[in-house]
């Protein structure tokens, strides 16, 4: 199994089976022209370049600009929420007096 073996026959089964789906699930493989038989060599070309230098590879240094992304929301200071609820309020309250205006019409 840790040669891919499992892997090799399921492109198989893949090809035999369904075309498309092979092309679709391997198109980084077929890209590189790996084929089914091809791919025990390159598993034991990756275990041997491994087991050469297995320390992982160096982290690049981040350009001095670079912003990592925010999903967290910035907190809202006291005021700001205030503000935020009476900005809701009103709107309720204009949607309330909108109805209200639609229920009973004046003559």
């Amino acid at each position: 199994r840790i040669m891919g073996a499992h892997v090799s026959n399921y492109m198989q089964q893949l090809i035999e089976e369904d075309i498309d789906a092979y092309k679709r699930q391997f198109a980084a493989y077929l890209k590189e022209g790996i084929m089914p038989d091809m791919l025990e060599g390159v598993y034991a070309k990756a275990h041997t370049a491994i087991k050469a230098a297995p320390s992982p590879a160096l982290k690049k240094d981040n350009p001095a600009d670079y912003k990592p992304k925010r999903f967290k929301k910035q907190r809202m200071s006291l005021t700001q929420r205030k503000g935020r609820v009476a900005q809701k309020k009103a709107a309720i309250q204009a949607q309330q007096k909108q109805n209200e205006k639609k229920k009973n019409p004046k003559k």
